[in-house]
């Protein structure tokens, strides 16, 4: 938005649509604003009063740049604006969260004006979001005698930023609502289809509950109900915000329920109130956290046992449940922050100290996770400077650590990264541990938002410490749409400038790539003790441990090479027996999850734990596969064990796959991917001379739980299933219910196939090609009974398959191929029996552009089996989305239907599937 007119203009469009003008952080236009201001005659004076108090967007932004500088001009008395006393602009400037007005506070503190010197410190105080070159500024004027900074860095020292905050209440008074039954995907709060809108938050709020309006009224009346209370979400009979971390969905529910940030910044809420029957998803929990919300763990429900201490089931198998206590809809509740305990009336319902521990405790008092993190690296800073240990201001780090017991895997890269405990001391699992972080990555559809929230913090730079940042263009890659014109050049610029290496190039300078994040964090994570941090559910590398993060937390690592979290407990997978020929990995990794809710009579111990899976054999490609599930698991993160051999391996893909990157011009000034393939070389020579191994846990580390998987018993392939007509509303969409090919047989209808997203790798793609050669070979020719979507992760991957001929055999049997030069500017809405080769990206996983046609059945070997994710319901029938190995869909896709294991067991032989043979080593330590 250019001038005030373009602004007035979208101003009268944005009100048909219910929502108010939209924040300004551009600096064109509030230049505009400041000089009708000054024009006391102005016509659109009184509104541009108006829009820069109220609806100026603080931070780096260019608008925040310039209002900071008018700012100061009316503090020094440069400019006189009536309405905007010097007091109120140094308010002004103490909501503006750091940069360009830090700068000016800055500024203004060490002139020669006593008296301003004196209020500008007295905010300056106040503010946490300082970076070297402020702390450089402060500490220069310390040195040379400033008196004024002395007291700054002497508040610093104190934390008095953080101390004299307003104590959180000790009683918060909750009404409920419940959101849904059963698990609750992101998805409902914010939906994948509209991630376009994401950085707009007033707009992404009309999309919450799936743009049920009668949802979202009930919501409204029970707020006017209940004005002085604040509303809790709840999952009844589930888990809250499976699926992924979802900022934007927290986003949503705080702007439906949460308190406003500032008077001075519109549509930011902070400290929704979620809960669950079974909690919260790990990861969503997380991104509570950074708006310092709080996440309940109700255990409302809970599994009946007979006299023996037997779980009771019912005629279906499944537990029975009795209801502890109610919290439907309209149940006034009371969250006591100093019993740590949740009350209805005097009743006692449920300690619920996991959710106020301590540290999260101070998210809420600080409004977010983000404040303590900066506060902590001030204070630090600040005692330092004075030669003074840190006062004890913040809750001490929780330090766990148990005498004579081994470490886990991911104990051992927590203890390797660690950054503040004390020296020498070995942590387990539940200490809180600040680690430095070695890759981040950031998706296109949640990026927008990630550069929003490095504005909001004032960061223009990515850390020294981050070996790479990558900026993906995959969740957008199908629909070169006006909305991905708009939005996705804007990012890249932004990230670019950061410090990133980016999909694109601002300038175009190499061919855009559309490559699956997850694909390309998998081969840059190059060491087996990195810590990655990356903006989606799905960052689970098959090398080091990896955490799905929301936009913010990325924004976190970005900004500072840390991120802050407990050491979480492991649970230990290992294999048994032997794969038949004709099962795929995939059927592994269903298998394991069935088995392992088997084995704990329905409870899944994975859920917000690290799975570390002894995969010895599987190269990082490959394992992938299991590690990328981890997430449907309901688990933190994965850890793969593997063998040095290996591991070796998979690190020399990764080196080729990364000079490949290089080699196209993706590199950026630092040359970060040429370090990473200096790392990866290194890290291969120190596993060849024995003088560092791959990453193996200690033979006696304790585990959470230890599951170990009969291959013996996978006989038939594996289908995860939503289940859409189960009449427990609360079993339907889970990823819990896994069914042999033989439960439909041969006989259920499949409307669509596809083959894509993170879950599949080259192998998948062959298996594709041979399949189709097989067919043509055993019928005469290949009829597809329904259409077949293929979405590539990589351009690697379709370069390597043209090298190899696959990519013809497959061009032979497609009616569509994609074509670069020519993008797809509209999303399909209708499909021909027949292949289709789209761009690589995420294609019909994400939900955002490409879909299903309403109530189609769907067959897929993605992640994601969401209501209304890869399909819609129509009136007459539930959509619904399958996922299972490539074979069966490609199978499927070409009968129109589930086929039976002899159908299968044809399709698939002599095909080569993708092999795993449990290690015969020792992978411990």
């Amino acid at each position: 938005m250019n001038t005030y007119k373009d602004y007035i203009r979208e101003i009268e469009e944005r009100k048909s649509q219910g929502l108010h003008p939209k924040p300004i952080d551009g600096a064109e236009l509030l230049s505009e604003i400041i000089s009708q201001i000054k024009d006391k005659n102005n016509e659109h004076r009184e509104d541009s009063l108006s829009f820069f108090i109220y609806n100026t967007l603080p931070g780096t932004t260019s608008a925040a740049s310039v209002k900071a500088k008018f700012l100061k001009e009316i503090i020094l008395g440069e400019s006189v604006v009536e309405e905007i006393t010097p007091a109120f602009a140094f308010e002004q400037l103490s909501h503006m969260k750091g940069g360009p007005s830090v700068e000016v506070l800055l500024d203004l503190t060490l002139g020669n004006d006593e008296a301003v010197s004196q209020e500008a410190a007295k905010v300056l105080k106040t503010q946490v979001f300082l970076y070297e070159a402020d702390t450089e500024r402060l500490k220069l004027a310390y040195d040379a005698g400033s008196v004024v900074a002395k007291d700054i860095i002497e508040s610093y020292a104190q934390a008095e930023f953080f101390t004299k905050l307003p104590e959180i209440d000790e009683e918060i008074e909750v009404v409920t609502y419940i959101a849904g039954v059963g698990d609750i995907s992101t998805d409902l709060l914010s939906p994948g289809a509209d991630a376009h809108s994401r950085s707009d938050r007033e707009l992404h709020g009309q999309c919450m509950f799936e743009h049920n309006k009668d949802m979202q009224n009930e919501l409204l009346a029970l707020k006017e109900q209940h004005p002085d209370k604040r509303v809790m979400l709840i999952a009844e009979k589930g888990t809250m915000g499976v699926g992924s971390s979802r900022m934007s969905g927290v986003n949503n529910v705080a702007l439906w329920t949460g308190i406003s940030s500032s008077p001075y910044v519109p549509f930011i809420n902070i400290a929704p109130v979620i809960a669950g029957t079974n909690g919260i998803a790990p990861i969503f929990l997380t991104t509570v956290g950074v708006t310092g919300g709080i996440g309940i763990d109700l255990k409302n429900w809970v599994k009946q046992k007979d006299a023996d201490g037997n779980t009771v089931v019912d005629e279906n198998g499944e537990p029975v449940l009795k209801q502890t206590y109610s919290v439907d809809t309209g149940t006034v509740l009371t969250i006591n922050t100093k019993t740590k305990k949740l009350y209805n009336g005097d009743k006692e319902l449920k300690d619920i100290s996991t959710a106020l521990t301590p540290q999260k405790m101070e998210f809420i008092k600080a409004g977010g996770s983000y404040a303590v993190v900066f506060g902590k690296k001030l204070q630090t800073f600040a005692a330092k400077t004075l030669g003074i240990d840190v006062p004890q201001v913040y809750a001490e780090s929780k330090e766990i650590s148990i005498e004579g017991q081994g470490l886990t895997a991911v104990e051992k890269i927590f203890n390797k990264n660690a950054v503040g405990t004390t020296p020498g001391k070995t942590l387990h699992a539940g200490s809180n541990v600040r680690v430095e972080v070695n890759i981040v990555g950031s998706q296109d559809t949640t990026g927008l938002m990630t550069s929003q929230e490095l504005e909001m913090m004032a960061a223009t730079v990515i850390s020294p410490i981050v070996d790479a940042g990558y900026q993906s263009g995959c969740h957008t890659a199908s629909v070169w749409d006006d909305k991905s014109k708009a939005n996705i050049p804007r990012l890249m610029k932004f990230m670019n400038d950061f410090g990133l290496v980016t999909a694109r190039h601002p300038e175009g300078k190499y061919h855009a790539m559309t490559d699956v994040i997850h694909k390309v964090l998998n081969d840059i994570a190059v060491d087996d003790w990195d810590v990655i941090i990356g903006g989606d559910s799905h960052t689970r590398m098959a090398k080091g441990v990896a955490f799905g993060a929301d936009s913010g937390t990325v924004a976190l690592a970005l900004a500072t090479g840390e991120a802050t979290m407990p050491i979480p407990q492991s649970v230990k997978v290992t294999f048994k027996g032997n794969m038949k020929s004709y099962m795929d990995f995939r059927d592994v990794v269903h298998a394991t999850q069935e088995q392992m809710l088997n084995q704990f009579e329905g409870e899944n111990v994975f859920q917000g734990k690290i799975i570390e899976v002894h995969i010895g054999t599987l190269t990082s490609d490959q394992a992938f596969t299991f590690t990328d599930w981890t997430a449907e698991m309901k688990a933190k993160a994965s850890i793969c064990i593997s063998e040095d051999d290996t591991l070796i391996e998979s690190l020399e893909i990764s080196r080729d796959r990364i000079q490949i990157m290089i080699d196209k011009g993706m590199d950026n000034p630092k040359l970060d991917l040429k370090g990473l393939v200096d790392k990866a070389n290194n890290r291969i020579t120190e596993i060849k001379t024995g003088t560092k191994p791959a990453l193996k846990p200690d033979a006696d580390a304790k585990y959470y739980a230890e599951v170990v998987i009969d291959l013996d018993k996978i006989v038939e392939p594996m289908i995860a299933d939503p289940d859409v007509n189960n009449e427990d509303v609360s079993k339907r969409y889970t990823h819990d219910n896994i069914q042999p090919l033989s439960f439909y047989g041969g006989t259920k209808k499949v409307d669509l196939g596809f083959v894509g997203s993170c879950m599949i790798h080259k192998g998948d793609m062959k298996i594709l090609a041979q399949m189709l050669k097989n067919i043509e070979a055993q019928q005469g020719e290949v009829n597809f009974n329904a259409p077949l979507v293929v979405a590539p992760p990589t351009y690697n991957i379709v370069d390597e398959l043209k090298a190899e001929g696959d990519w013809d055999v497959l061009v032979k049997y497609s009616g569509f191929e994609f074509d670069d030069s020519a993008p797809k500017g509209l999303a399909r809405t209708k499909y021909e029996n027949m292949l289709y080769l789209e761009r690589p990206g995420c294609n019909l996983c994400m939900g955002n552009q490409e879909k299903a046609e309403p109530g189609d059945t769907v067959m897929a070997t993605s992640t994601r089996l969401f209501q209304g994710r890869v399909v819609r319901d129509a009136d007459d029938k539930k959509g619904e989305s399958l996922l299972s190995s490539t074979p069966v869909v490609v199978l499927s896709a070409i009968l129109g239907r589930t086929p039976t294991m002899e159908e299968y067991e044809a399709a698939v032989d002599g095909i080569i599937l993708t092999k795993f043979k449990p290690s015969q080593k020792q992978l411990v330590v």
